[in-house]
């Protein structure tokens, strides 16, 4: 599971705003982009990231 502080200070890298955790996932309320997490680790990579449907 991802700390509280640590969620606080990751940002989406391609917009840069802030992220909110999902389930298993990392969520960018500005751009709908969707980011794994693996293993407890958040995989930040644009090329990881796919865009969530409405």
């Amino acid at each position: 599971m991802i700390s509280k502080e640590l969620l606080d200070i990751l940002a989406c890298p391609v917009c840069k705003a802030p992220l909110s955790l999902g389930t298993d996932t990392l969520k960018c309320s500005a751009c709908r982009r969707v980011y794994p997490i693996r293993d407890g680790i958040p995989i930040l990579l644009e090329e990881e990231g796919r865009i969530e449907n409405q």
